[in-house]
């Protein structure tokens, strides 16, 4: 169902300023290397999903994890919409209603547990050792504050 606020809400914050001035040229989709790997991934109709006001099916939707933050979409679009800041805010509103994929909410739990996403132990010091690189620290606890705020 469509949420007449969305595309205001979108509006006001970073990432959604511009996207309003996306008139459906297509670039976006032609320039992504991820549709050219699965052609179901299309930003333009993330895009349009969202003009349409339609919040739920924007956000559930499994394709806005797709996008790798490559720019080129951005890049190529002559209105100068900031799709790839615009996919982040959508991912971002996700995780805030608690929608992200499980590998998502996964890493996530690995990073406020320890302060990366892949966490460091004694054996990967161990290989570091072995090809003559330095041990790392086991635990970040500066990115850990992050999140217990």
């Amino acid at each position: 169902m469509a949420n007449p606020n969305f595309l205001n809400e979108l509006s006001k914050q970073p990432g959604g300023e511009m996207i309003s001035a996306c008139f459906m040229c297509g670039n976006c989709t032609a320039i992504c290397p991820i549709t050219t790997i699965n052609d179901r991934f299309n930003p333009l109709r993330i895009i349009r999903l969202a003009l349409l006001g339609l919040k739920e099916e924007v956000l559930a939707t499994n394709f806005i994890w797709y996008c790798t933050s490559c720019y080129s979409c951005q890049e190529t679009c002559p209105h100068g919409v900031k799709i790839t800041e615009f996919m982040t805010l959508l991912k971002n509103m996700a995780i805030r209603e608690g929608i992200a994929p499980s590998g998502i909410k996964t890493q996530m739990n690995t990073i406020k547990k320890t302060g990366r996403v892949y966490s460091i132990d004694k054996f990967d010091n161990k290989k570091r050792k072995k090809s003559d690189l330095p041990a790392i620290p086991t635990s970040c606890e500066v990115a850990k504050k992050l999140f217990s705020s």
